[in-house]
């Protein structure tokens, strides 16, 4: 009995010890991980280290990049958090029966990410909503050319403080890289000779081209005047309720819009267990061997540069096509804008937060998980044959990952980069008191608003 009783006690010391060495020897692993981790970044962010990839919260105005000519304020946020959501801006639709049926987060959706919830972002003549706008459709009963379609990915709202001008090719915006190009294009975008940043030009240009409708009569009809005053004291009420100062508000809440609460931001900020290893993996793939900071850097990961990664565009095939001259102008990408052929088929970088729960990626939204479309940029193999191998990225390269590199990357990604509490973001409510973001329908039965 004395021996069993011994025997019981020198087994249980030696999974003690097997148990301590195994702990020692993952929180060293762990440490290993992080350390190399830490290092990378110092060798990527100019020296400034982990504070080079932080993300502002999103009060904190004076940290996050905004237009000289259009300062962040309280009262500019409140007001515009309110216009992007409320569907009574809905008011200047090809179709009567559309008015007050769509609005800003139609094609940026909140429960999306801000991106577009399926394929194809639709404000007018969109109908139907399903858990985050991927069933959102265009309405049968209308004909197909009044309806708001577009023919490219809709980019999330997110980070875009940290862009000087708007749009896959960069279109919109006064300033920086587009000062060049200001009296271009005067018809469809005036906006631009106003001398304001991107989500500033954006903001105005947004409510012309998407039918929606921010004046004094929206004003007074649906009891936002106190907060236009609050938000605009200083410019003359004969053009406080405009196009203009709405644009400028919007701007300003698109600014506050920040993936701050990802893991990845966490572990930043010192919290070592906020990533899985896989993800800390993947996040050593993405400085080193992989080389994904090349491109997609600083606190938004993206950057103002525009590259060609050759990824089919939208067409009439396997989307819904309306104007073919629009499609056409879309797919040269830069080119199309700026009219200079050696800009052609060079899409701005993205940021890549919060890209999970998406449905589709690529601006032609011909890849359909994440881990597919990083392998494709992995492979440096082009898969639309109407981009010359002349105008691709020379990033673009096989850079030769494993299947479990792969993987790793898509983990840091897919959830190290993930957000999930953007409800902050979203009124409870707006002065309408009409659903939140659609209005037809179909989606206030699937949004429960009636």
């Amino acid at each position: 009995m004395l021996h069993n009783c011994l025997y019981k006690i020198l087994s249980f010391i030696l999974i003690l010890i097997i148990f301590s060495c195994e702990n020692e020897s993952s929180y060293e692993d762990i440490s290993t991980i992080d350390s190399e981790l830490l290092s990378l970044i110092d060798n990527n962010s100019m020296g400034i280290g982990s504070g080079y990839f932080l993300l502002p919260s999103a009060n904190d105005y004076a940290a996050i990049p905004q237009d000289p000519l259009n300062p962040i304020t309280t009262a500019k946020v409140t007001l515009g958090k309110m216009l992007v959501h409320d569907t009574a801006t809905g008011g200047n639709p090809k179709m009567d029966s559309e008015t007050g049926a769509y609005s800003c987060a139609s094609c940026h959706p909140m429960a999306s990410s801000f991106y577009s919830g399926n394929t194809q972002g639709i404000g007018e003549g969109g109908f139907g909503y399903g858990n985050q706008g991927e069933t959102r459709i265009p309405n049968l009963n209308m004909p197909l050319d009044s309806v708001d379609i577009l023919p490219i990915k809709v980019p999330t709202l997110l980070n875009v403080a940290y862009q000087k001008v708007m749009l896959w090719n960069g279109a919109l915006g006064g300033t920086d890289i587009n000062t060049p190009y200001t009296n271009l294009h005067l018809e469809t975008i005036p906006e631009n000779v106003l001398g304001y940043e991107g989500l500033e030009v954006q903001g105005m240009n947004g409510q012309t081209a998407h039918r929606l409708k921010i004046d004094l009569d929206f004003v007074n009809t649906h009891g936002y005047k106190a907060m236009f005053d609050q938000a605009f004291p200083d410019i003359d009420e004969n053009e406080r309720y405009s196009k203009l100062t709405g644009g400028l508000a919007i701007a300003a809440y698109n600014r506050t819009l920040l993936s701050n609460e990802a893991p990845w931001q966490y572990w930043l900020s010192g919290d070592y267990n906020a990533m899985s290893i896989e993800e800390k993996r993947g996040a050593i793939l993405f400085f080193d061997k992989a080389n994904c900071v090349s491109c997609h850097t600083g606190p938004a990961l993206k950057s103002n540069a525009f590259y060609a990664l050759g990824l089919n565009d939208m067409n009439a095939t396997n989307n819904i096509v309306i104007n073919e001259d629009q499609l056409n102008t879309m797919r040269k990408g830069r080119g199309g804008f700026t009219n200079n052929p050696e800009d052609n088929f060079k899409f701005k970088v993205p940021t890549i937060y919060n890209l999970k729960g998406n449905s589709v990626y690529g601006h032609g939204g011909s890849f359909t998980t994440l881990k597919n479309i990083i392998s494709y940029i992995a492979s440096g193999q082009k898969e639309n044959e109407l981009v010359p191998n002349t105008q691709l990225a020379q990033s673009f390269i096989d850079v030769d990952l494993t299947q479990q590199e792969i993987l790793d990357l898509t983990s840091f990604v897919e959830n190290a980069l993930y957000d999930a509490n953007l409800e902050r973001y979203v009124p409870e409510s707006v002065f309408s008191g009409n659903c939140i973001p659609n209005g037809d329908s179909q989606s206030q039965i699937d949004l429960g608003c009636n």
